[in-house]
């Protein structure tokens, strides 16, 4: 599947990203939009060396890309462009996309069922958001993504981010450049 910006924008609306390595809620090291050395890419270099928004993205972007040719295979139906954001989203998020019920209903033809259970997903509370939004994306069409993302400028002694210091960073042009 080829990645659209507005896909992308879609799914950079639910993220947030940090220039340098940070430990996420388990104590992962993790970089840019969520993402580990498990990816194959080796995040602790940005420990103490944050790095241009532009490499953020583009690394991010490469994976996001990896992740969509996924999402293209667990579908065994036609998707729209809509669609294919929301579940890229819902993938990118879960890591779940071959084992979500939701999809298996959707691909029988039982959009009902589909729309009910994507919603199974939704652990820790704070994602219930999100999933309606990509339920609402995928089922009905309607876009939330506006080309802007939260940034974290800051981390703590312990290399946590530091919440307060969010941001709203316009991604628009950048996306451009990468697409």
């Amino acid at each position: 599947m080829r990645l659209t910006k507005k896909m992308v924008m879609e799914v950079a609306h639910h993220e947030g990203i940090i220039r340098q390595a940070y430990k996420d809620s388990v104590g992962i090291w993790t970089w840019s939009v969520g993402i580990t050395s498990a990816s194959g890419h080796f995040v602790e270099r940005y420990i103490d060396k944050p790095a241009s928004l532009e490499r953020c993205l583009e690394v991010w972007v490469w994976l996001l890309q990896k992740y969509a040719d996924d999402v293209e295979v667990a579908f065994t139906r036609p998707l729209s462009e809509a669609q294919k954001a929301a579940a890229l989203s819902f993938h990118w998020n879960t890591g779940a996309i071959n084992r979500a019920t939701w999809v298996d209903d959707f691909n029988k033809g039982n959009s009902k069922d589909a729309y009910k259970n994507i919603m199974n997903w939704r652990s820790p509370s704070e994602i219930i958001p999100r999933r309606e939004d990509e339920r609402d994306l995928f089922f009905e069409g309607t876009w939330v993504g506006s080309g802007t993302m939260t940034e974290y400028t800051r981390l703590t002694s312990n290399y946590t981010p530091v919440w307060s210091s969010a941001r709203k960073i316009n991604v628009d042009g950048i996306l451009d450049d990468l697409l």
